[in-house]
């Protein structure tokens, strides 16, 4: 994937736009803006993105070195820090993390420090970063205050929560880059006059859409203690791994159930009504940060490293892998499908207007002449 990725940079046979910076070219801003420092500013921040998905590019190498040395693969890098400093990673959760980190948002940041260095636009790309990282950072931080390692929390949390706020300056700046709208608008209004069943691809999307928000509020209820007696054989027979004390999975549940309970009624809203400008914006956040929760909680579930009363059993594995994962793969289907074929989801007025303002210039155009004379 690297070298595809590479070769994609390559093939284009262009310079950086702007070799110092490594920055986007402003030209086209320059004249939108009326302040001379327009210019500089923009180069600066550019820059400053730039050093800053390399510093995050670094901490994601050292995340896959605590990985390797966790599965015994290196010996000796940090061994003081997992003893010491943060013991909290050694567990399932902080083993899986530290895998996604170092592969995961790792490549994501050399994908964006090259959209950078080219001047292409990151926007999707850097979304679905926005949703990976938020998921982490916000099941990391909370897991580790209410769970059993709250104790062990110190200085290095503020070094952490450092982190995580100039991460989210990063996300606001991602939020602030323009959409990139690639399609004609022509057919827009042929797109949108179809009814759901004559979109099957789309008609399938609502189908999983209602039983993923029963699913995802159903294990907010578990981890809740829900005295359901369904909830309680399902916590014990498939997902034990849900009451494990470290509260990581407690809190995954919890912040999906708020997050994407609600975001599936948006998105079954977005499917059925056209002109929802903002579906491929979330489908990319929402299956950033369900990709990495789902890596993360079927990893957690099956590690050596969770206690075996809270591990899935072996009967139930086929059953748990098979929900698990079609519950993380279908909604990167429907990201794929929203950021690739978005004509449902643009509004047309603005040509409408565009075409009408043009007939009436025509129209003032062919009746002056015989209002001059």
């Amino acid at each position: 994937l690297t070298l595809a990725v590479s070769a994609h940079f390559m093939a284009k046979k262009k310079a950086p736009t702007d070799p110092l910076f490594y920055g986007i070219n402003f030209q086209t801003h320059v004249s939108a803006r009326t302040s001379p420092f327009w210019p500089v500013l923009c180069k600066f921040n550019s820059y400053v993105l730039l050093v800053l998905y390399a510093v995050y590019a670094f901490l994601s190498v050292v995340n896959l070195i605590i990985g390797l040395e966790q599965d015994n693969i290196i010996d000796g890098f940090v061994t003081f820090y997992l003893k010491e400093a943060e013991p909290q990673v050694n567990t399932a959760h902080g083993h899986m993390i530290s895998y996604w980190d170092g592969c995961v948002h790792y490549l994501m940041y050399l994908l964006m420090i090259a959209a950078i260095t080219w001047g292409d636009s990151y926007r999707a790309i850097g979304l679905y970063w926005v949703g990976s990282f938020l998921m982490h950072a916000t099941v990391y931080i909370l897991g580790n205050a209410v769970g059993k390692y709250w104790s062990h929390v110190g200085p290095l949390f503020l070094l952490h929560m450092l982190h995580v706020s100039v991460a989210v300056w990063a996300c606001f700046r991602i939020f602030s880059q323009p959409q990139a709208q690639d399609v004609q608008l022509n057919g827009v209004q042929e797109v949108q006059r179809k009814s759901l069943h004559h979109r099957p691809l789309d008609l399938l999307f609502v189908v999983y859409l209602v039983p993923a928000l029963v699913f995802c509020v159903f294990r907010g209820l578990v981890v809740l203690d829900c005295p359901s007696r369904f909830c309680r054989d399902y916590s014990q027979l498939y997902e034990p791994y849900l009451k494990d004390p470290s509260a990581y999975p407690r809190v995954q549940m919890l912040v999906a159930m708020l997050y994407s309970g609600p975001y599936y009624i948006f998105t079954l809203y977005g499917l059925l009504v056209p002109g929802c400008e903002w579906m491929p914006d979330l489908t990319l956040i929402h299956s950033g940060a369900l990709a990495q929760a789902q890596f993360s909680h079927i990893g957690a579930s099956l590690h050596t490293r969770t206690p075996f009363s809270y591990r899935v059993p072996a009967d139930s594995q086929p059953v748990f892998l098979l929900i698990n994962i079609l519950y993380g793969l279908v909604p990167q289907a429907l990201c794929y499908r929203c950021c690739t074929r978005p004509e449902f989801f643009l509004k047309p007025t603005p040509e409408k207007k565009r075409t009408d303002t043009h007939r009436e210039n025509k129209c003032v155009c062919k009746r002056g002449p015989a209002n001059s004379v």
